[in-house]
Protein backbone atom coordinates (compact mmCIF):
# COMPACT_ATOMS: atom_id res chain seq x y z
CA UNK A 1 0.00 0.00 0.00
CA UNK A 2 1.07 3.50 -0.76
CA UNK A 3 0.55 6.63 0.93
CA UNK A 4 1.34 10.16 -0.96
CA UNK A 5 2.13 13.09 1.49
CA UNK A 6 3.12 16.81 1.13
CA UNK A 7 5.50 18.32 3.55
CA UNK A 8 4.44 22.08 3.29
CA UNK A 9 6.14 24.71 5.70
CA UNK A 10 5.25 28.45 7.23
CA UNK A 11 7.74 30.38 8.90
CA UNK A 12 9.18 26.97 10.25
CA UNK A 13 5.87 25.81 11.45
CA UNK A 14 5.77 22.76 9.70
CA UNK A 15 3.22 19.95 8.37
CA UNK A 16 2.69 17.22 6.42
CA UNK A 17 -0.32 17.70 4.33
CA UNK A 18 -2.62 14.31 3.55
CA UNK A 19 -5.07 14.72 0.76
CA UNK A 20 -8.18 12.55 1.18
CA UNK A 21 -10.19 15.06 -1.65
CA UNK A 22 -10.94 12.40 -3.74
CA UNK A 23 -11.09 9.55 -0.88
CA UNK A 24 -10.71 9.07 2.83
CA UNK A 25 -6.83 8.33 2.96
CA UNK A 26 -6.53 7.66 6.97
CA UNK A 27 -9.28 6.13 8.59
CA UNK A 28 -10.67 8.69 11.35
CA UNK A 29 -9.70 6.00 14.13
CA UNK A 30 -5.91 5.81 13.03
CA UNK A 31 -5.52 9.73 12.23
CA UNK A 32 -4.23 10.50 15.67
CA UNK A 33 -1.56 7.38 16.20
CA UNK A 34 -0.24 8.49 12.35
CA UNK A 35 0.71 11.87 13.38
CA UNK A 36 2.59 10.96 16.41
CA UNK A 37 4.02 8.00 14.51
CA UNK A 38 5.20 10.15 11.68
CA UNK A 39 5.52 13.70 12.88
CA UNK A 40 8.55 11.88 14.80
CA UNK A 41 11.64 13.94 13.60
CA UNK A 42 14.13 11.18 13.61
CA UNK A 43 11.79 7.63 13.24
CA UNK A 44 9.11 9.43 11.24
CA UNK A 45 8.95 11.88 8.33
CA UNK A 46 8.95 15.03 11.00
CA UNK A 47 6.67 17.97 11.43
CA UNK A 48 4.77 19.72 13.78
CA UNK A 49 0.90 18.34 12.89
CA UNK A 50 -0.68 16.67 10.34
CA UNK A 51 -2.92 18.45 7.74
CA UNK A 52 -6.36 16.13 6.55
CA UNK A 53 -7.49 18.02 3.44
CA UNK A 54 -10.99 17.05 2.48
CA UNK A 55 -14.10 18.25 0.71
CA UNK A 56 -16.47 20.21 2.97
CA UNK A 57 -20.66 20.39 3.12
CA UNK A 58 -20.19 24.29 4.31
CA UNK A 59 -17.42 25.17 3.12
CA UNK A 60 -15.03 24.98 -0.24
CA UNK A 61 -12.62 22.44 1.54
CA UNK A 62 -12.18 20.86 5.35
CA UNK A 63 -8.82 21.06 7.17
CA UNK A 64 -8.18 18.98 10.34
CA UNK A 65 -4.65 19.21 12.30
CA UNK A 66 -3.69 16.24 14.17
CA UNK A 67 -0.95 16.74 16.44
CA UNK A 68 2.07 14.82 17.56
CA UNK A 69 0.50 14.44 21.21
CA UNK A 70 -2.44 12.59 19.44
CA UNK A 71 -4.93 15.71 20.35
CA UNK A 72 -6.74 17.58 17.69
CA UNK A 73 -6.03 21.64 17.30
CA UNK A 74 -8.93 23.80 16.86
CA UNK A 75 -7.51 25.63 14.79
CA UNK A 76 -3.88 26.62 13.46
CA UNK A 77 -2.65 29.96 11.79
CA UNK A 78 0.52 29.01 9.77
CA UNK A 79 -0.91 25.15 9.04
CA UNK A 80 -4.05 27.09 7.02
CA UNK A 81 -1.61 28.87 4.79
CA UNK A 82 -0.32 25.56 4.30
CA UNK A 83 -3.25 24.24 3.71
CA UNK A 84 -4.41 27.12 1.05
CA UNK A 85 -1.21 26.91 -0.98
CA UNK A 86 -1.36 23.22 -1.53
CA UNK A 87 -4.87 23.43 -2.72
CA UNK A 88 -3.80 26.18 -4.46
CA UNK A 89 -1.21 24.14 -6.33
CA UNK A 90 -3.74 21.12 -6.51
CA UNK A 91 -6.51 22.73 -8.97
CA UNK A 92 -8.69 22.67 -6.22
CA UNK A 93 -9.18 26.49 -5.07
CA UNK A 94 -7.64 29.51 -7.23
CA UNK A 95 -7.25 32.65 -5.64
CA UNK A 96 -9.34 32.34 -2.54
CA UNK A 97 -11.46 29.62 -0.94
CA UNK A 98 -13.00 29.30 2.29
CA UNK A 99 -12.13 26.48 4.87
CA UNK A 100 -14.15 24.62 7.12
CA UNK A 101 -12.55 24.29 10.71
CA UNK A 102 -13.57 23.72 14.29
CA UNK A 103 -13.14 27.40 14.97
CA UNK A 104 -15.29 27.82 12.39
CA UNK A 105 -15.38 28.87 8.59
CA UNK A 106 -12.15 30.28 7.51
CA UNK A 107 -12.00 32.75 4.59
CA UNK A 108 -8.62 32.87 3.05
CA UNK A 109 -6.68 35.02 -0.16
CA UNK A 110 -3.80 34.19 -1.50
CA UNK A 111 -1.30 34.84 -4.82
CA UNK A 112 2.54 34.21 -6.17
CA UNK A 113 4.25 37.31 -6.03
CA UNK A 114 7.55 36.97 -7.71
CA UNK A 115 6.89 33.34 -7.25
CA UNK A 116 6.68 33.69 -3.49
CA UNK A 117 3.31 32.65 -1.93
CA UNK A 118 1.58 34.06 0.45
CA UNK A 119 -2.24 33.98 2.28
CA UNK A 120 -4.31 36.46 4.14
CA UNK A 121 -6.27 34.15 6.24
CA UNK A 122 -9.11 35.47 8.46
CA UNK A 123 -8.77 34.65 11.83
CA UNK A 124 -10.99 34.13 14.94
CA UNK A 125 -12.01 36.96 16.67
CA UNK A 126 -10.12 37.46 19.76
CA UNK A 127 -11.88 36.06 23.06
CA UNK A 128 -10.32 37.44 25.99
CA UNK A 129 -10.43 35.04 28.50
CA UNK A 130 -10.05 33.66 32.31
CA UNK A 131 -11.48 30.56 33.17
CA UNK A 132 -13.07 30.45 29.86
CA UNK A 133 -15.15 33.48 31.03
CA UNK A 134 -15.73 36.64 28.96
CA UNK A 135 -13.34 39.33 29.97
CA UNK A 136 -15.27 42.74 30.77
CA UNK A 137 -11.72 44.65 31.75
CA UNK A 138 -7.79 43.72 32.27
CA UNK A 139 -8.15 42.48 35.41
CA UNK A 140 -10.78 39.69 33.93
CA UNK A 141 -8.22 38.29 31.86
CA UNK A 142 -5.18 38.77 33.54
CA UNK A 143 -3.16 36.68 36.18
CA UNK A 144 -0.37 35.89 38.26
CA UNK A 145 1.24 32.22 37.15
CA UNK A 146 4.05 31.22 38.50
CA UNK A 147 5.62 34.68 38.82
CA UNK A 148 4.80 36.00 35.51
CA UNK A 149 1.78 38.38 34.61
CA UNK A 150 0.06 36.53 32.22
CA UNK A 151 -3.10 37.37 29.93
CA UNK A 152 -5.49 35.34 28.60
CA UNK A 153 -7.07 35.08 25.27
CA UNK A 154 -8.12 32.25 22.19
CA UNK A 155 -7.89 33.19 19.00
CA UNK A 156 -9.37 29.52 18.03
CA UNK A 157 -7.08 28.39 20.38
CA UNK A 158 -6.56 29.40 24.07
CA UNK A 159 -3.70 30.91 24.43
CA UNK A 160 -1.49 32.33 27.33
CA UNK A 161 0.35 35.93 26.60
CA UNK A 162 3.34 36.86 28.56
CA UNK A 163 5.25 40.30 28.07
CA UNK A 164 9.02 40.89 28.58
CA UNK A 165 12.07 42.76 28.04
CA UNK A 166 14.14 39.91 27.93
CA UNK A 167 12.79 36.99 25.26
CA UNK A 168 15.96 35.66 24.14
CA UNK A 169 16.59 34.89 28.00
CA UNK A 170 13.30 33.06 28.78
CA UNK A 171 13.67 29.43 29.33
CA UNK A 172 11.03 28.28 27.20
CA UNK A 173 11.52 24.56 28.44
CA UNK A 174 11.35 25.97 31.78
CA UNK A 175 8.77 27.80 31.91
CA UNK A 176 6.62 26.90 28.93
CA UNK A 177 5.37 23.53 30.15
CA UNK A 178 3.99 25.31 33.96
CA UNK A 179 2.28 27.71 32.13
CA UNK A 180 0.33 25.63 29.49
CA UNK A 181 -0.87 23.21 31.78
CA UNK A 182 -1.90 25.68 34.67
CA UNK A 183 -5.50 24.64 35.64
CA UNK A 184 -6.47 28.36 34.51
CA UNK A 185 -6.71 27.15 31.19
CA UNK A 186 -9.17 23.79 31.41
CA UNK A 187 -8.15 22.90 27.76
CA UNK A 188 -4.31 23.64 28.35
CA UNK A 189 -2.94 26.87 26.39
CA UNK A 190 -0.37 27.56 24.23
CA UNK A 191 2.18 29.98 26.04
CA UNK A 192 3.90 32.76 24.31
CA UNK A 193 6.13 35.07 25.47
CA UNK A 194 6.30 38.42 23.68
CA UNK A 195 8.44 41.49 23.43
CA UNK A 196 7.81 45.07 22.66
CA UNK A 197 9.88 46.42 19.38
CA UNK A 198 9.46 49.35 17.91
CA UNK A 199 6.02 51.12 17.02
CA UNK A 200 3.43 48.48 16.14
CA UNK A 201 6.20 45.71 16.04
CA UNK A 202 6.64 42.56 18.66
CA UNK A 203 8.60 39.33 18.45
CA UNK A 204 7.23 36.30 20.07
CA UNK A 205 8.34 32.79 21.05
CA UNK A 206 5.84 30.23 21.69
CA UNK A 207 5.81 26.96 23.53
CA UNK A 208 2.83 24.98 21.77
CA UNK A 209 0.29 22.88 23.01
CA UNK A 210 0.08 19.37 21.29
CA UNK A 211 3.47 19.62 19.96
CA UNK A 212 4.91 20.00 23.78
CA UNK A 213 7.80 21.99 23.10
CA UNK A 214 8.90 25.42 21.36
CA UNK A 215 7.84 26.02 17.74
CA UNK A 216 9.56 28.41 15.20
CA UNK A 217 6.20 30.19 14.74
CA UNK A 218 2.67 29.70 15.84
CA UNK A 219 0.09 32.19 13.71
CA UNK A 220 -2.70 31.88 16.55
CA UNK A 221 0.26 32.49 18.98
CA UNK A 222 0.86 35.99 16.87
CA UNK A 223 -2.68 37.16 16.53
CA UNK A 224 -3.04 36.50 20.40
CA UNK A 225 -0.10 38.35 20.76
CA UNK A 226 -1.02 41.10 18.85
CA UNK A 227 -4.45 41.37 20.03
CA UNK A 228 -3.22 41.58 23.78
CA UNK A 229 -1.03 44.33 23.11
CA UNK A 230 -3.19 45.87 21.19
CA UNK A 231 -6.13 45.70 23.88
CA UNK A 232 -3.60 47.68 26.14
CA UNK A 233 -2.84 50.15 23.89
CA UNK A 234 0.83 48.91 23.17
CA UNK A 235 0.48 48.79 19.24
CA UNK A 236 -2.05 49.52 16.55
CA UNK A 237 -4.55 47.88 14.52
CA UNK A 238 -1.71 46.79 12.17
CA UNK A 239 0.83 45.00 14.00
CA UNK A 240 4.16 43.29 13.04
CA UNK A 241 5.13 40.21 14.74
CA UNK A 242 8.90 38.52 14.42
CA UNK A 243 8.45 34.66 14.84
CA UNK A 244 11.88 32.56 15.30
CA UNK A 245 10.54 31.45 11.63
CA UNK A 246 10.29 34.74 10.26
CA UNK A 247 7.60 37.56 9.91
CA UNK A 248 3.75 37.63 10.23
CA UNK A 249 1.41 40.62 9.59
CA UNK A 250 -1.86 40.81 12.03
CA UNK A 251 -4.57 43.13 11.12
CA UNK A 252 -6.94 44.29 13.76
CA UNK A 253 -9.37 46.53 12.36
CA UNK A 254 -12.52 45.35 11.30
CA UNK A 255 -12.16 41.66 11.08
CA UNK A 256 -9.35 40.29 12.58
CA UNK A 257 -6.73 38.65 9.53
CA UNK A 258 -3.28 37.33 9.21
CA UNK A 259 -0.36 37.74 6.27
CA UNK A 260 2.46 35.37 6.36
CA UNK A 261 3.79 32.77 3.78
CA UNK A 262 3.75 29.61 3.13
CA UNK A 263 6.63 26.99 0.87
CA UNK A 264 6.49 23.09 -0.02
CA UNK A 265 9.43 21.43 1.16
CA UNK A 266 9.01 17.84 -0.44
CA UNK A 267 6.75 15.34 -2.05
CA UNK A 268 6.78 11.85 -1.05
CA UNK A 269 5.27 8.03 -0.76
CA UNK A 270 4.75 5.71 2.32
CA UNK A 271 5.34 2.55 1.72
CA UNK A 272 2.93 0.26 3.91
Amino acid sequence: MELHFTKLQGNGNDFILIDEYERIAIPDEMKAQFAMLYCDRRFGIGADGVLYLSLSKNADLKMRLLQPDESEAEMCGNGIRCFAKYAHDSGYVRDSCTVETLAGIIPVEMAYRDDLFSATSGMPEPKFLRKDIPATGEGEYREKINGFDVYAVNTGVPHAVIFTDALDSVDLAEAGPKIRRHPTFPKGANANFVERSDADSLRIRTYERGVEEETLSCGTGATAAAAVAHHLGYVGSRVEVETRGGPLTIFLEGETKMEGPATTVFAGTILF
